[in-house]
């Protein structure tokens, strides 16, 4: 029997809002992590100051991302 899946084509018109979507998103993660953090334990806190350091980093790759996309547009790559 065939396989009658069609892969999707790759579309990146829409990149730089669903990049700048995820950044924002994760900022709020990031804000909603340091409110709470007041009310839990030591190790708890140690964790999500961790995390929030990992999506830091997260952020810093998604804005080079969107740099990367933006100027794919400007060339019409997009």
């Amino acid at each position: 029997m065939a396989n009658t899946r069609h892969r999707k084509t790759d579309d990146r018109t829409n990149n730089v809002e669903r990049i700048r979507d995820i950044v924002k998103n994760t900022e709020e993660k990031i804000h909603e992590a340091e409110m709470s953090m007041e009310f839990v334990d030591p190790l708890q806190s140690k964790l999500l100051k961790e995390k929030n350091k990992r999506r830091k980093q997260s952020i810093e790759a998604l804005n080079e991302e969107m740099k990367d996309e933006i100027a794919a547009r400007k060339k019409g790559e997009v």
